[in-house]
C-alpha cells in the first residue's frame, strides 16, 4: 500500500547492512514521509499520583461498576474474546493508595475480554464499555476487585477495597477465538501488528494523528522485548521491517503534535536497532532542532548525510542551523556592543610644567652655549 507522500524526509537506505537487517526502512510503502515539521506510550495525563476529578454524568455498566468519561473515543467497542490493549492507573478508594499504574512501566496490558483474571473482573466490564481512543474513570466493587481477602503481594490491595481505575483504551483486535499474543505464532503476530500499522497509516492521512498513534503502538504491543529477544535471522528482520517503521511513523506524528521529546525516544529506539538509519537520524535530529539542541542536532544530520549526501531536507535543516548560528552571533555581538559601550578614544596627557619650563631651559643654555664658541672663533 503507497501512502500519500506528506513531506520528503530523508528516504535512503543507509548502508548494505542496514537494508538486509530492515529491508524496508528507506521504503515510502513502510513509513510516512512527513513534509512540515512545523508514544511507545499513549501521554498520561496530569501527574496520576491521585485519580483525576471528573465531572461527567456516572454511567452504570454494573450493579458493580460505573463509569465517568473523561475523553470520548471513536469506533463501536470490544466483543467478547476480543483483545484489548490498556493503559491504567489503580487507586484503593477512599484512601487513595495507588497500587498499579502501567504509564510508568511504559507497556499497555493485554486483557482478553471474557478471559481476564478474576481480579480484574469490573476492569474487563469497563473497557468492554469503552471504544478505541477513549479514556475513562471507572469505580469497581471490591466484589469483581481483589475480594474479601485482598492481596498483600504484588499488587498489594487491602481486603474488601473498592477500586478507582483511570484507563485509556488503545485500541483492540477482535478475535472470535481470543487468541493472545502468548499464544499466537511469530508469523500471526507480524501480520497482526502489520494490520495495525496499515491501519494507521491510513489514519495519518486522514490526519487524525492521536488514532494513528494508537494503531502504532497496538502494533508494537505485539512485538515486546521479550518476544524480539527471540527472534533470529529472517524471523527478527520480518519483525523490525514492521517494528520499525511505527516507531518512525509515530514520530513523525509526535513531531506535528509539538511531542519533541517523545519524538526523540521513538526515534533513538530504532537507532539502537538500526544506527545508520537516515530517517530516524532525521527526524531526531529535527526534534532536537525545536527543543534548541542545535549541536546534537547537528550531529544527526550530519550523520544521515553521509548516507544519503544529495537529500534536499537534509541540507536544509543543515542551512537553517547554520543560520540560526549566524543570526545568534550577530545578536549577541550587539549585545555585548550595547553593553560595555563603544570603547573610548584616547585622550592627550596634559604636559607637566615643571618639566616643559626644564626643557626650555636646557634648549637656552645650548643656545648660549653655541654663540659664544661662535664668538670666540
Amino acid at each position: 500500500m503507497a501512502l500519500v507522500q506528506e513531506d520528503a524526509a530523508p528516504a535512503a537506505a543507509a548502508t548494505a547492512t542496514a537494508a538486509a537487517s530492515n529491508p524496508d526502512a528507506g521504503s515510502s510503502d513502510n513509513e510516512i514521509s512527513m513534509e512540515e515539521a512545523s508514544f511507545v506510550h499513549t501521554e498520561p495525563p496530569e501527574d496520576g499520583t491521585a485519580p483525576p476529578v471528573v465531572t461527567s454524568d456516572m454511567e452504570v455498566l454494573h450493579d458493580r461498576v460505573k463509569k465517568q468519561v473523561i475523553k470520548e473515543g471513536h469506533g463501536k467497542k470490544p466483543l467478547k474474546f476480543a483483545t484489548c490493549f490498556v493503559h491504567y492507573r489503580a487507586w484503593v478508594q477512599g484512601s487513595l493508595h495507588k497500587f498499579e499504574d502501567t504509564w510508568q512501566e511504559q507497556h499497555p496490558i493485554e486483557l482478553v475480554l471474557g478471559k481476564e483474571k478474576k481480579e480484574m473482573a469490573g476492569l474487563g466490564i469497563g473497557v468492554g464499555n469503552m471504544r478505541s481512543g477513549e479514556r475513562a474513570l471507572l469505580h469497581v466493587g471490591w466484589e469483581l476487585g481483589y475480594g474479601k481477602e485482598g492481596s498483600f503481594s504484588f499488587p498489594n490491595v487491602p481486603p474488601m477495597a473498592d477500586l478507582v481505575y483511570e484507563v485509556v483504551l488503545i485500541g483492540f483486535d477482535d478475535v472470535k477465538e481470543g487468541k493472545t499474543r502468548s499464544d499466537m505464532t511469530v508469523e500471526e503476530r507480524i501480520a497482526a501488528a502489520d494490520r495495525r500499522k496499515i491501519e494507521g497509516n491510513e489514519y495519518f492521512k486522514e490526519k487524525k494523528l492521536e488514532e494513528a498513534m494508537q494503531q502504532y503502538e497496538m502494533a508494537i504491543a505485539y512485538m515486546g522485548d521479550d518476544f524480539m529477544f527471540q527472534l533470529f535471522g529472517k524471523y527478527r528482520d520480518m519483525a523490525l521491517a514492521v517494528k520499525n517503521p511505527c516507531h518512525l511513523n509515530m514520530a513523525a506524528c509526535l513531531i506535528k503534535l509539538k511531542r519533541f521529546d517523545e519524538a526523540i525516544v521513538q526515534c533513538s529506539i530504532v537507532l539502537s536497532e538500526d544506527e545508520n538509519n537516515v530517517k530516524a537520524l532525521f527526524r531526531r535530529g529535527k526534534a532536537k532542532s525545536e527543543l534548541g539542541q542545535t549541536e546534537s542536532a547537528r550531529e544527526d544530520f550530519l550523520k544521515a548525510k553521509r548516507y544519503s549526501p544529495e537529500d534536499k531536507e537534509i541540507l536544509r535543516e543543515l542551512r537553517l542551523l547554520a543560520e540560526q548560528d549566524k543570526a545568534l552571533y550577530q545578536k549577541q555581538k550587539e549585545l555585548y556592543k550595547g553593553l560595555f559601550g563603544p570603547r573610548p578614544e584616547a585622550k592627550p596627557k596634559k604636559a607637566n610644567r615643571l618639566v616643559v619650563f626644564w626643557q626650555w631651559l636646557v634648549s637656552l643654555i645650548r643656545y648660549l652655549v653655541r654663540l659664544f664658541n661662535r664668538k670666540n672663533e
